[in-house]
């Protein structure tokens, strides 16, 4: 049976869904850069991800940030429950499919720790709560790597933001959030 969060998450997916949906990206993308802070942009390796199903992409701000010498990686799943491995990736990389289908440097790559990891989100709240898509891959992933100093950034369009994200103990918050307009710290965590 379902839990009353988990009802609430589900709504939220719908809607969130639903809004992103309709959003036009235009030079969003570009505009993240604009944003991004400059406390943040010290930081590597850097942890991407390669948009899907309407996702903010954030590759123009990772190519910004390898042309200022950090090192860049994507995630790759080895299996749909397993966790995720992080690897260098250069723009130029050959990427084949992980378990979910997505683009991914081969695990011949080289794996790193990320310091700083972007995350993809359906929807969130200016006090760092994310609703992902249902699986918990990055509430797993910020865990893991922020007991090493990782820093989670959620990069977002503006109309994600909800006023309230649905939201239980084992959900990881980020520590910021960077959208076409602004950068809102959310945690004082970690810094770069």
């Amino acid at each position: 049976m379902k839990s009353e969060l988990d009802i609430q998450k589900a709504d939220a997916r719908m809607q969130m869904r639903a809004e992103r949906g309709l959003v036009e990206p235009g030079d969003a993308p570009l505009k993240l850069i604009e944003n991004f802070p400059l406390e943040l942009a010290r930081v590597s390796p850097v942890a991407g991800y390669w948009p899907v199903g309407g996702e903010i992409d954030g590759r123009p701000l990772l190519a910004a940030l390898a042309k200022a010498g950090r090192q860049i990686a994507l995630p790759r799943m080895q299996t749909r429950a397993g966790p995720a491995h992080f690897y260098l990736w250069q723009g130029s990389d050959v990427l084949s499919a992980d378990a979910f289908g997505v683009p991914a440097p081969p695990p011949t790559s080289v794996e790193v720790s990320p310091r700083l990891i972007f995350t993809p989100l359906l929807a969130f709240d200016r006090s760092g709560h994310r609703l992902g898509q249902g699986g918990g891959h990055y509430d797993r992933i910020i865990s893991l790597y922020r007991a090493h100093g990782a820093i989670a950034v959620g990069l977002a369009y503006v109309e994600q933001e909800m006023e309230r994200v649905p939201a239980g103990d084992h959900d990881a918050q980020l520590d910021w959030i960077v959208t076409p307009q602004e950068a809102i710290r959310c945690r004082n965590g970690p810094r770069g």
